[in-house]
Parts: C-alpha cells; structure tokens; sequence
C-alpha cells in the first residue's frame, strides 16, 4: 500500500501540496471574479458621481450667498459672474447692520427659539410618555386625532390663534410669539414610536424596585431616548428660529420682529435691491442653523430610524 501510495504522489494524483478540494472555488481566473469587481467598482463610481451632483445642487446655493455677502458690488453686477471676489469687504454686513435693528432682532429670535423649542420638547416627551406607557380611557383615539394634526397645515389655525392672543391681552409680546406653537405633534408621534421600542425588561425592573413614572422617564427613559429627543430638539429649534408668517401677524412693532422678518427691511422700496446688503443679512439669519445642523447631525438618522418600529405596547 506505502509503495502504491507513493508511486501515485510521484504521478501527481494525490499529492497533498498540489490537491485541491472539487467542490471549493478554483483560482482567480480572467472572466470570474475579475469581471465582477470590474462591474462593482463602475457602480460605485456612478453612485459617487451621482451624490456628487446632488450635493453641488445645494452647496453652489449656499456659495452664492456666502460669495455674494462679502463681494463689493462691482463684482457682483459684472458679467460673466465672478466665482471668488476679488477683494473681501465687510461693508454689505455694516450697511445691513445700519439698515435695520439687527441686534434686536437677534435677541428677539434667540428668546423665542430656545424658549419655544425647551416648551415643545419638553411637552412632547411627556405626552409621547403618557401615549407609550399610561394606561387612559381613549388613548387610541387621542392618537389618532394627534395624527390627523400631522395633515392640518399651520396657517389654518393663523386666525384662530391671532383672535385668542388678542383677547388674552397678548399681541406684539413673546408669550404671543412663543404659546401657539409649543405643541408638537410631529415631535410627539416621534417620541411614541421611539419610547415604543425600548426594551419592556428595563421597565419592568424599574416597577419592581418601587421606580415611579417621573423617576422611570428621567432614569431609564430619556437616557435611552438621546438621538430621538436631540433629533425632536433640532427640528423644533429649526421650526422656531425659520418661523415667518406668525411673527409678521402678531407682532407689530419694529423691536419685537424676528431675523426672518429682518431681511424685509433690506429689500428697497423703490425696485433696487442691493444684493450684497441682502445676502449678507440673510448670512446671518443661515449661519446660526447650519452650525447648529452640523453638531446635531448625527443623531438624526439614528433618532429617525429608532422610532420606526414599535413593539406593540
């Protein structure tokens, strides 16, 4: 048997250095494989080439009004249009400044945004609590009513609102900026769905050790929920500092208008608009909120996808 053995190793049936096994893959071959990470890869490059597209679709936007804000106005009236200024001035931004109160329109967007937006989250964490883990009489249908909110668009209740703050005393101050608005119904489906998915042996554990509902929500709840309320708090920040049409209605005073109405007075009345001058206020109206974007941006997608599916609580 050795002699058989070793006589078919020297023909080269079995050498164990050369076998290979039928059924495993054979060597890279040239239409195989090749082939394959040829046609991937070409996929991939018309993937990158695609989101390169979309993404200049917003950035030469956003380059335009960043160009534009610090160009004087021999270059921004010149033809073909100049991509870089050839001198950087901050005069557009000293005249906007001169123009109109910016500072207070400043302060007045800061107070109602983060005012407004702590009230709206706060009020849609507890009420997408109270959605997800309290037991009430018509708690489905209370849900389904929020959800019919979702499909009401904001400017049919404009007059609604403005003859409530007119009898309550409350045109042309903050709490009629700030009071029609601090219920969420998107940022309460949001958190329900969210809540909705954390895990029952947690809670559970919690009522064993004697946890109350406030306790249970500032304990476990909110700690396992910071993508979804980060993503509710961005959105509520984005919604208030952005707000146009109820600042403009209730307000009527210079000191009390919101950046948003700011820019209207950079506009000129007599058809000639100074485009530096404009651009500049509306840079500092963006700014804010795309620094505020790119911190929070993280948490989006994972607050969005986390609130997608719920456990059927």
């Amino acid at each position: 048997m050795a002699t058989s053995v070793s006589s078919r190793t020297a023909s080269g049936d079995l050498d164990p250095s050369t076998a290979q096994d039928p059924s495993a893959p054979g060597p890279v071959g040239r239409k195989g494989a090749p082939r394959r990470r040829r046609g991937s890869l070409r996929r991939n490059w018309w993937g990158y080439l695609l989101l390169i597209a979309v993404g200049l679709v917003f950035l030469i936007p956003l380059y335009m009004l960043l160009s534009t804000s610090f160009k004087a106005n021999s270059d921004i009236y010149t033809w073909p249009m100049k991509w870089l200024p050839r001198s950087l001035t901050f005069e557009n931004l000293r005249e906007a400044w001169r123009i109109a109160p910016f500072g207070a329109f400043i302060k007045n967007s800061l107070i109602v945004t983060v005012v407004g937006a702590v009230l709206k989250v706060v009020l849609a964490i507890f009420a997408a609590y109270a959605f997800a883990f309290l037991p009430f009489p018509g708690k489905k249908w209370l849900f389904v009513v929020m959800l019919g909110a979702l499909m009401v668009p904001g400017h049919v209740t404009l007059l609604v609102n403005y003859l409530t703050m007119g009898n309550l005393h409350l045109i042309n101050t903050y709490a009629g900026l700030i009071l029609p608005g601090v219920a969420s119904a998107f940022g309460t489906f949001l958190l329900r769905q969210h809540f909705m998915s954390l895990p029952d042996e947690v809670f559970e554990a919690a009522e064993v050790d004697g946890c109350g509902h406030l306790r249970r929500l500032v304990s476990f709840v909110l700690p396992m929920s910071v993508p979804a309320v980060a993503t509710v708090a961005l959105v509520a920040v984005i919604d208030e500092w952005n707000n146009f049409v109820w600042p403009l209605i209730i307000t009527n005073s210079v000191n009390m208008r919101t950046l948003p109405i700011g820019l209207m007075y950079l506009k000129s009345n007599d058809g000639v608009t100074n485009w530096g001058v404009l651009m500049s206020g509306t840079l500092i109206v963006v700014l804010p909120m795309l620094l505020v974007f790119l911190c929070a941006q993280r948490y989006i997608v994972t607050g969005l996808t986390g609130a997608a599916a719920g456990n059927g609580r």
